[in-house]
């Protein structure tokens, strides 16, 4: 039942219904009320619904919270509000080795205090691994001690949870046991109180919590390492928000922890000269990016960024931020109703379906990836939610990162070199990758690439389930002296992440087939010259052209909704006539005559075949040809029928693209005015005419041939 207190503040608490963590909190609340109402209003679940007259109308328990849309200011007003968060978030803290070495060195019997907490925790750990590699059972137990981290981490708190997060991306440096272990960390903390954060919020806004909303729901909706979240309506609109507060004190614990962690880092790197990898420099990166994730106003301009980029697609949605109520430590913004991705059978009750969702996430994380380099780095089930009207929403944008420019394209031309099966231009995509130095010799790991992709690809690249491709690449990561970019990494994550859903709705999903579309219509339409170069490197191979290959690209291609045969047309044709592509003429004219011929060809088996038998035998009687007017083999003439039927199919995929008109080839017509490609163009009908003529001649042979034998 509603219990309705201090109407002149115009709040009503909806006592049915709210679950709280234990019967004691409640008596705290109860005990709150009594001695307290202004901080009780506080810390319960509010709804409250506007007059006309602007007074507050006491809801029935069955009525729903008011629905007032938040309505976007306009560009001028919304970037003076981000103007005012970002002044309030002037002193917020960056991540500086040296002031935290000055702050924290300075007492050290605090750091004392945890390094022997730490320690105790880790030591046993680190004993229990001594005895199995004593023992010879490290392999045997590696799972078992790889969950025993993953609680121990748990139990260190925040800075440990985000830095077994943070190995659990890393192939370079951990097992693939550990990988998958330490990536089901949780940011599943104790919650802190709510007086706290209400504080909190004043304090950071220079606001009454009573000024900014209406309503606050009594205890969080969720709790994470950093902070907690409450549901909240804004008191001028009424709109429903979510509120994110940091908790307290956790800036100083993070800088202890890093603290003494950087002085491992410093052992790690003068000492064990079996690790490679500069682990003092992943430290301070990692500690860089937590630091970011303390500052809950970059955290908005990550999902305004996100929004800018990624929401223009109807499927995607980002909620809106709200800048006058956001802070360095405070974060509002818009309320999504929705259901995480998996929990597949709430889903499926709203008439959704869980792959529909899946694939939204797979094509709008290639485009994170792959097209801006902008992605999210944490698309955990939790992040992800289903909305009721079909949408995919993204939340949590406080670890992003970024793929460099150059490293997009090589992922892309990886793609190519997995497909073709070109083991060594793989191992050197690893220097463009940045995953080696220039000075390693690429050699001793193209045996163990070849080793493992042969096994893999039994079938096609888009049969490949992905984790095993993750796990195999994982492998050969830890034994070469990899040093794999945290973009990379976080890469094989999220894709891994989406493809975990998936497997949960269909067991035969598999995330690369999703994504060939993407990779097809990017390889397509790209005028990128990488990506031109990459194209040529899967359409031709020693000196023929592949249409098999090029049929596959238009038909997955066409699958994307953004493919346009405009857009696959034109950078070909600028390719074609650039006056740096001699040897691609060369190969395109050579294919154009055999491509001509063949319907030349064809044309005239088609016309044989429609005549009536008495016909055939007048016509091309004596030729002694048993397959009808060619002086061809049966496989040679099977091979040209199927070049022009391989073209004609390939025509009728680019006019059924969505937005096909003839029309578009008015820059064809166009280009072959150009002198280069008039002289192209007499090349091609010159070696048609040669060839055409050369069976001619043999057709005359054959038929004479038989009738002057007897003479001779």
């Amino acid at each position: 039942m509603s219990l309705v207190i201090s109407q002149s503040l115009g709040l009503t608490v909806i006592g049915d219904g709210v679950p709280l963590r234990n019967s004691r909190r409640n008596s705290e609340k109860s005990k709150l009320f009594l001695v307290n109402r202004k901080r009780l209003t506080r810390a319960a679940l509010v709804q409250a619904k506007p007059r006309e007259d602007g007074a507050m109308e006491t809801p029935s328990p069955s009525s729903k919270p008011p629905v007032i849309q938040y309505r976007r200011a306009d560009l001028a007003e919304d970037l003076q509000a981000e103007a005012r968060a970002l002044a309030r978030a002037v002193d917020a803290s960056v991540y500086s080795p040296e002031l935290i070495a000055k702050k924290h060195g300075s007492q050290p019997l605090k750091a004392l205090r945890r390094s022997v907490e730490i320690l105790s925790a880790l030591g046993g750990f680190a004993l229990k691994l001594g005895i199995d590699q004593r023992q010879g059972k490290l392999e045997v137990n590696m799972k078992k001690r790889a969950s025993e981290l993953r609680k121990i981490f748990t139990r260190l708190g925040p800075t440990f949870v985000k830095l077994g997060q943070g190995l659990s991306t890393r192939p370079d440096l951990c097992p693939p046991d550990y990988l998958e272990e330490l990536a089901e960390l949780q940011d599943s903390l104790p919650t802190f109180p709510d007086a706290e954060a209400f504080a909190c919020i004043e304090r950071e806004l220079d606001l009454s919590l009573e000024s900014i909303f209406s309503s606050v729901s009594p205890e969080p909706i969720a709790a994470a390492s950093l902070g907690q979240v409450y549901k909240a309506h804004l008191r001028y609109s009424g709109q429903a928000v979510a509120v994110k507060v940091q908790r307290p004190g956790i800036e100083e614990a993070i800088g202890l922890d890093f603290y003494l962690i950087r002085g491992v880092g410093k052992l790690v790197n003068k000492y064990a000269d079996f690790i490679t990898t500069d682990v003092l420099a992943l430290i301070d990166e990692f500690a860089c990016r937590v630091y970011q994730e303390l500052n809950y106003v970059q955290e908005a301009q990550n999902a305004r960024r996100f929004k800018k980029l990624y929401a223009d697609k109807a499927d995607v949605l980002v909620p809106d931020i709200f800048w006058d109520y956001t802070s360095r430590k405070v974060l509002t913004m818009e309320w999504v109703e929705g259901t995480k991705l998996n929990e597949q059978v709430a889903i499926e009750s709203q008439g959704l379906k869980v792959l529909d969702l899946v694939n939204t996430g797979i094509q709008c994380s290639l485009r994170q990836l792959l097209e801006y380099g902008f992605f999210h780095a944490d698309p955990h089930p939790g992040n992800l939610l289903a909305t009721p009207d079909g949408k995919l929403a993204f939340l949590d944008f406080g670890m992003m990162s970024e793929t460099p420019e150059e490293a997009r394209y090589a992922i892309i031309g990886h793609v190519v070199h997995l497909v073709n099966r070109d083991y060594e231009a793989m191992a050197r995509d690893y220097y463009a990758l940045k995953f080696l130095s220039p000075d390693v010799d690429v050699t001793p790991i193209v045996p163990a690439l070849r080793d493992f992709f042969d096994d893999a690809l039994t079938y096609t690249v888009s049969e490949l389930n992905f984790k095993t491709l993750v796990d195999g690449l994982g492998a050969v990561f830890y034994q070469y002296p990899f040093n794999v970019p945290p973009y990379y990494a976080l890469i094989l994550r999220s894709l891994t992440v989406l493809e975990g859903l998936a497997l949960y709705a269909d067991p035969n999903f598999k995330v690369l087939a999703a994504s060939y579309p993407y990779f097809a219509k990017r390889l397509l339409t790209d005028p990128n010259p990488y990506l031109r170069d990459a194209l040529i490197e899967l359409l031709f191979k020693d000196g023929k052209f592949r249409w098999n290959r090029l049929e596959n690209l238009l038909q997955q291609g066409s699958k994307d909704r953004d493919f346009s045969a405009k857009e696959a047309l034109q950078p070909v044709l600028k390719l074609l006539l650039d006056p740096n592509g001699e040897e691609l003429r060369l190969l395109v004219i050579k294919e154009a005559v055999r491509v001509s011929e063949a319907i030349a060809l064809g044309t005239v088996v088609d016309t044989y075949n429609s005549m009536p038998v008495f016909l055939r035998s007048l016509v091309f009687s004596g030729n002694g040809n048993g397959n009808g007017p060619l002086a061809m083999s049966a496989t040679e003439l099977e091979s040209t029928l199927e070049l022009r039927d391989q073209v004609s199919r390939i025509w009728s995929l680019l006019q059924s693209s969505e937005g096909f008109d003839p029309a578009i080839l008015q820059p064809l017509v166009q280009v072959l005015q150009q002198p280069e490609a008039r002289r192209l163009g007499g090349r091609v009908a010159g070696g048609v005419g040669q060839r055409l003529a050369a069976r001619f001649l043999q057709q005359l042979l054959r038929a004479t041939t038989p009738s002057s034998s007897p003479n001779a």
